[in-house]
């Protein structure tokens, strides 16, 4: 069959799938087995005989084994007071801020978001003591709902990230790498987030009424905040410095999380249970749509479409700045309807090829990817954060994403400043491998 026909054809079987509802990881499976059967000729028994080893080389993957452990270190810890210890640290460091406690939202978000490694855990955790502490202070609704809604994102982007370990498996790169290379992004959108606050606080004081906190030294603020930079010493410090490697890492990091709640005398049956059940749901979720999703890298590869694809876009000639543009419009509009695992296990057996014929690092564009699926978290009409807002503030969906368009156009600049000066994402990988 001609390889554009067959690329319809696989195109309307993932919007069937879609539009019935169908949960992710089974329309992945179907179209991979309806795809090869249809438009490959593929008898059942081939079909079977592929997918058995793919199956198996898959769900045997040691890097799979952090994904589990991180989630379950994120779960633990927002059933702890540790968010609530880390805005009590956080009030007298920001307080004399243009713009005073809402940086707690970005602070906040950017020091959880490194024991986290989910975006909706990073807003949640945060947001369930900063949206109502910031409202009872008179600070403004809005832009406090737009800075908790950006900066939870950062939960994807700063390290340990479950979205970049799923990347760092379907590409076949570094996840060390990896985690280095999201740090100054993420630093970088921390700064432009805070620096719109503090613009926003300065031309309209009324916005953050000037608060400063009376009572507590900045050395009991370091000191709240010491469970929470321990445990970013511990998890990020073991893999940077080449002690231990991502998944080993996350191990040590939960093995660290229960004993510094043990000491706080936080942990309980019903909190464990709680925790285990979180992991194993979430777990179950993200890798089940990783080995479908190498069921249909597999099954596109027998149809030769990524080939084929990549051959039709370089005989186009299209200029490096034309390809980001394309794709990250494809990305954005993937993020209105798809959570961001399903985005990337979905789209990487397609665009991966592209953008390695193109000449981009692999290491970058997951980088980029990760931002574009920053995006997607806060738009409607399934942004995640945005429905974590709505379920702690009380506020309609279309109130929390207008608030939010001004950090999603900030993150906007920060995809374009990485493709503009591409050294912000690899110079720290290349100076910690030497």
């Amino acid at each position: 069959m001609d390889i554009f026909w067959t690329a319809v054809g696989v195109a309307l079987l993932l919007v069937f799938f879609l539009s019935m509802g169908t949960w992710i990881f089974a329309s992945m499976l179907a179209i991979s087995i309806g795809s090869l059967w249809i438009f490959g000729d593929f008898s059942a028994d081939r079909i079977g005989l592929i997918f058995s080893r793919i199956l198996y080389r898959a769900s045997n993957s040691w890097e799979l084994s952090a994904i589990p452990l991180f989630i379950l270190m994120g779960e633990l810890i927002f059933r702890s007071n540790l968010s609530e210890r880390l805005f009590k640290g956080l009030v007298p460091i920001t307080s004399r801020l243009p713009g005073g406690i809402l940086h707690t939202n970005v602070l906040g978000c950017t020091l959880f978001a490194a024991v986290s490694g989910s975006s909706a855990a990073t807003t949640a955790t945060i947001g369930k003591i900063t949206t109502q502490e910031l409202k009872q202070r008179g600070y403004d609704r809005h832009l406090s709902i737009g800075s908790l809604a950006g900066a939870g994102s950062l939960g994807l982007l700063i390290p340990p990230s479950i979205v970049m370990i799923v990347y760092g498996v379907q590409a076949e790169v570094s996840i060390s790498r990896l985690f280095m290379a999201g740090v100054v992004p993420g630093l970088v959108i921390a700064l432009l987030y805070s620096g719109y606050i503090g613009i926003r606080a300065t031309l309209s004081p009324a916005l953050a009424p000037k608060q400063i906190a009376h009572g507590q030294s900045i050395g009991q603020s370091i000191l709240l905040l010491l469970p929470i930079l321990i445990l970013i010493a511990i998890v990020i410090g073991s893999i940077y410095s080449g002690i231990a490697t991502p998944s080993e890492a996350a191990a040590v990091g939960v093995a660290a999380t229960l004993v510094l709640l043990g000491i706080e005398r936080q942990i309980n049956l019903a909190m464990l249970t709680e925790a285990f059940r979180g992991t194993l749901i979430t777990s179950i979720m993200v890798c089940s749509l990783l080995i479908t999703a190498t069921l249909l890298s597999t099954a596109m590869g027998y149809l030769h479409l990524p080939r084929e694809l990549a051959s039709w876009i370089a005989e186009q000639n299209f200029s490096p700045t034309m390809l980001l543009l394309a794709l990250a419009v494809f990305y954005i509009v993937l993020g209105l309807f798809l959570d961001g695992i399903s985005i990337t296990v979905m789209s990487l057996p397609i665009t991966l090829p592209i953008v390695l014929l193109a000449g981009f690092d692999p290491i970058w564009f997951g980088i980029f990817l990760i931002i574009m699926i920053e995006l997607g978290q806060i738009t409607p009409p399934v942004g995640f954060n945005l429905f974590v807002l709505q379920s702690l503030t009380g506020e309609s969906i279309g109130r929390v994403a207008w608030a939010a368009l001004p950090f999603f156009l900030l993150m906007c600049l920060a995809a374009i400043i990485i493709s503009v000066w591409p050294d912000l994402v690899l110079w720290l990988p290349r100076y910690m491998n030497g």
